[in-house]
């Protein structure tokens, strides 16, 4: 069993792309950042008092994400999110978070996919349609938080 273990341990540490697929073995290799962010997510959680929130799902893998923000004089002064999903789901939830913490609406609202893929560094291109979470469900709370300022007396 130790054999494996360092064969195991040897094939994923070698030096490969961030986003190669090994398609004979059906092995998806994550660089080191995207699985920092998996398996330390930053800003998870809820805000009770959020001004802002938002329910997305993926209906093609499941993945679910709730995600709350407080905004103070038009920045982002709180996020938090809770996901359901994969290791990619999870991570670009955590990173888009870490982006949009601290903006103001007009640069969170400017905020792409595309971004949160690069500053993870890539991810694996079967996995990218889950940074698309991250990003809907923030501009969604960005919509509600617009929608609850507007319906306020």
């Amino acid at each position: 069993m130790a054999r494996e273990d360092e064969d195991w341990r040897r094939l994923y540490e070698q030096d490969r792309e961030p986003d190669i697929e090994d398609s004979q073995a059906g092995v998806i290799f994550y660089n080191d950042t995207v699985i920092e962010h998996f398996t330390n997510p930053c800003n998870v959680g809820e805000i009770d008092d959020a001004d802002g929130f938002a329910l997305i799902g993926d209906p093609s893998c499941g993945d679910q994400m709730k995600l709350w923000i407080k905004v103070e004089a038009g920045h982002i002064i709180d996020i938090k999110f809770k996901s359901f999903g994969c290791p990619g789901a999870i991570a670009t939830s955590s990173m888009a978070t870490t982006l949009a913490m601290g903006m103001h609406l007009d640069d969170a609202r400017q905020l792409t996919d595309d971004d949160v893929v690069r500053a993870l560094g890539g991810i694996p291109a079967n996995k990218q349609h889950c940074s698309l979470m991250g990003i809907s469900a923030l501009q969604a709370a960005i919509r509600d938080y617009e929608q609850r300022i507007v319906q306020r007396p």
